[in-house]
């Protein structure tokens, strides 16, 4: 005894238009033979639903199951009800699925096909990045064939209709109860083919080449960032338009700086003495001139002075970042004799006022430790 339509499609006798494509759609994903390989019990379930939504969907056909139930497809009333060849279930899986899919996406007109995008990756300097500059630089890449015009066809001839899928660029097989369009194997998805190709390019339309290319690089560029030139990239097949060029971009460590956005942070080496007594040192900036640094008596290690306006400029903007100099207080090596001396008379005559921290440190130690002995 043959399943109810709507118990096969889960769905209630009320169910409407969007309510029965819903249904189908989920259980065709369900018990696709794609997805159910050698699986005979899938492949039945399959079908029968199939019929099932064929069936349903149609108004006429509905009106006639929901009055006499299967018995009005029997003896060929309405058509054969159920019944559904190879290209009844293309033409449902088209309507269900194509809406899934964006709908079947056909080559251009004449087999044209548009270009791959290329990559060039290029690396700069940091004073490169701050100033901005014009680059030249040279790509080899697919351009349109000066004899035949991107064509592919020898110059006073042209290409001709695909004979086996008359210039669609697909064939449908059938393959049981349903039907598989595959890329016609004639003309690759073209739908023309050439019979007498151009001599210098053999029928592609392109040829290779290197080219020059100005590049323009705006003050600012951070470093990873991507420079897109339109049309620059491989030329199309058979006069298709031109792919795109990327130009990804990296700059270079620098000697001194590192960078954070539009803010640069530099680390300078000072003195024991220069740090105890104060002092004056002067940075070049990537501006080209010098700034003076003034560290006061008594600085610490780490300690930051920002320069304002001294950074990187914001990429197509007025603004400019900062520097900051960081303090590294470098501890004397290799002493002398004399040194040592002094040095250690210095220790001798030192009192708390002198190293506030480290005493600070210390007593608050040592009373951590006597919390713990009592």
């Amino acid at each position: 005894m043959k399943r109810d339509l709507y118990e096969t499609l889960g769905v209630a006798k009320t169910a409407d238009e969007k309510e029965l494509k819903s249904a189908f759609r989920k259980l065709a994903m369900k018990y696709h033979p794609d997805k159910n390989p050698g699986d005979a019990e899938s492949e039945k379930t399959f079908k029968e639903i199939n019929e099932a939504y064929e069936t349903l969907k149609d108004p006429q056909k509905r009106a006639a199951y929901d009055r006499y139930g299967h018995a009005a497809f029997e003896h060929g009333g309405m058509g054969g009800g159920g019944g559904m060849g190879a290209g009844g279930f293309s033409d449902i899986f088209e309507d269900i699925f194509g809406e899934m899919m964006g709908g079947r996406q056909r080559r251009s007109s004449g087999g044209r096909e548009r270009g791959a995008d290329l990559r060039y990756n290029m690396e700069i300097s940091l004073e490169e990045a701050y100033s901005g500059k014009t680059a030249q630089i040279r790509v080899p890449t697919s351009i349109t064939c000066d004899v035949c015009t991107g064509t592919g066809a020898k110059p006073g001839t042209k290409p001709s209709t695909c004979s086996t899928c008359q210039g669609a660029g697909r064939v449908r097989a059938a393959q049981g109860f349903f039907s598989v369009e595959r890329t016609c194997p004639t003309c690759h998805g073209r739908g023309q083919t050439i019979t007498d190709p151009c001599t210098k390019c053999h029928g592609q339309g392109r040829t290779t080449e290197e080219r020059s290319l100005s590049v323009n690089i705006p003050a600012g560029i951070e470093d990873g960032t991507r420079i897109r030139l339109s049309g620059e990239g491989e030329a199309g097949l058979r006069g298709g338009p031109a792919g795109d060029l990327y130009i990804f971009l990296s700059v270079k460590p620098h000697a001194f700086y590192q960078r954070d956005g539009a803010d640069l942070y530099c680390s300078v080496p000072i003195s024991m003495t220069t740090a105890a007594l104060g002092g004056k040192f002067d940075v070049a900036t990537l501006d080209g001139t010098k700034s003076r640094v003034s560290v006061p008596e008594g600085t610490q290690a780490g300690k930051q002075f920002r320069l304002k306006g001294k950074g990187m400029p914001v990429l197509r903007s007025s603004q400019i970042g900062d520097l900051y100099i960081q303090m590294q207080i470098e501890t004397p090596q290799k002493l002398t004799k004399r040194q040592r001396e002094l040095l250690k008379e210095f220790e001798e005559i030192s009192s708390k006022e002198n190293n506030p921290e480290s005493a600070g440190f210390f007593s608050r130690m040592k009373d951590f430790f006597d919390t713990l002995s009592d």
